[in-house]
């Protein structure tokens, strides 16, 4: 961290008079990693940073290596609402001095920078994470008994019976100024869905990894669990994380926004089918970042739950406003990516959507599509278009991408030698 920046953490601190800063990153897998630092000594380790032991975390690093220093950006300072006694900040990780290619948050900077410098465009994202309340003390069992409808999405009676966790949300993200909207009951029984006003895509990634951890902590607060897991019941629909995206001119307008008599397709501008056109020819590849888990697969490969619909696509196509497609266009100028889960890595997920948006001129593929391809089956698929994609890699970082697939190929691995129990049920008596 520079001088400047640490002098503007360290009164950005002092002005929130908390009595500790929990020092925070996101790995490669999605999971937040912390530690808490009294704020006697924040602003010192501002400048030196926090240490963590890579190989510890979902970073492919030996035991041997050196310590990863996660440097706190003070634009992300918040004081927890739930206790004004801590606060938080988002951090990026460094070693020996130099950016850490595998951080996620730094991954996400750079798409960012990049895709400026090239086209003067910045993206803005807006999140929608879906998540079951379930019991504290049984995952197989959700925290409301009594939500047991065929057609649950909307109710009022299961939403209102979960109405002090759902209120005690929205008061903590009007407090931080997300500017929340509404929440809703989902598709799934004991589904919800907590909305707030899209931003600037690292703003809307810092405030996504906030989110999943708040919410886990307020669903404590309420004798529950919370989980993001993409498909938590078989016969129930699975947790979506869908994005909204516009990119913006350097003026502020939106550059998706189809101008002059013809009015584009849709609304679209030729920019925002560009970017359609990108998403659909790249998203055989960039799946293992929208839908990063062995579970995801069996949410967008889903059959037809008990509500009806599984709301997930299978296929790459795009539309209008239909939402039984990877790509919606709900009302232009904008686009609903509807492919990502609920355990997309926070900064990858939008990293690896920007880059694809933009990496190749497929502007009439958009309009002349014909055949839907299918999308992977299984994260093992996922991990191997990946592989083959090698602009993608570069894009996104090899050295992230290498340690990505690394460590995801171990756990297919290791999921591949374990028993289940549909084998024993469906193989036992051969």
């Amino acid at each position: 961290m520079t001088l400047l920046l640490s002098a503007i953490f360290g009164d950005a601190v002092k002005k929130t008079g908390v009595q500790s800063v929990l020092f925070s990153w996101t790995d490669l897998f999605g999971v937040m990693r912390s530690k808490l630092v009294p704020v006697s000594k924040a602003d010192a380790m501002s400048k030196s940073g926090a240490g963590f032991a890579g190989h510890a975390a979902h970073l492919d690093y030996p035991p041997s290596s050196g310590d990863v220093l996660a440097i706190p950006d003070p634009s992300s300072l918040i004081v927890l609402p739930w206790n004004h006694k801590i606060a938080w900040v988002a951090c990026d990780l460094f070693m020996k001095e130099e950016p850490l290619e595998q951080c996620p948050r730094l991954a996400l900077k750079r798409s960012m920078k990049r895709v400026k410098e090239e086209t003067k465009l910045t993206m803005k994202t807006g999140v929608e994470l879906e998540f079951h309340l379930l019991s504290p003390d049984d995952p197989r069992k959700l925290a409301d008994a009594s939500d047991r409808s065929k057609k649950p999405c909307y109710s009022i009676e299961p939403l209102m019976q979960q109405k002090d966790f759902i209120v005690d949300m929205q008061q903590y993200m009007e407090s931080l100024g997300w500017n929340p909207y509404q929440a809703d009951h989902e598709d799934s029984i004991g589904q919800f869905e907590i909305n707030w006003e899209y931003d600037d895509a690292l703003v809307t990634a810092d405030r996504h990894a906030f989110f999943k951890w708040m919410a886990k902590e307020v669903a404590k607060k309420h004798g529950m669990r919370v989980t993001f897991m993409p498909k938590p019941f078989t016969n129930l629909t699975g947790n979506s994380a869908h994005v909204h995206i516009t990119m913006h001119e350097e003026d502020g307008s939106n550059a998706f926004k189809a101008r002059g008599s013809n009015g584009g397709v849709l609304g679209l501008s030729e920019i925002g089918l560009h970017f359609c056109g990108g998403l659909l020819e790249t998203a055989q590849d960039i799946c293992c970042f929208t839908n990063p888990t062995i579970n995801s697969f069996k949410r967008i490969n889903a059959p037809p739950p008990s509500s009806g619909s599984s709301w997930s696509p299978s296929s790459i196509s795009w539309t209008g406003n239909n939402r039984t497609h990877m790509i919606r266009v709900p009302d232009a100028p904008r686009l609903e990516v509807r492919l990502p889960d609920s355990s997309s890595n926070p900064y990858l997920m939008p990293a690896a959507l920007l880059l694809a948006g933009l990496m190749s001129n497929v502007y009439d593929n958009v309009q002349e599509q014909k055949k839907m391809r299918q999308l992977p089956l299984n994260l093992l698929d996922a991990l191997r278009n990946l592989e083959q994609n090698e602009t993608l890699q570069s894009d996104m970082g090899k050295e992230l991408c290498r340690g990505y697939i690394k460590l995801r190929m171990e756990q297919w691995q290791e999921y591949s030698r374990s028993m289940t129990a549909w084998e024993l049920e469906n193989t036992m008596d051969v």
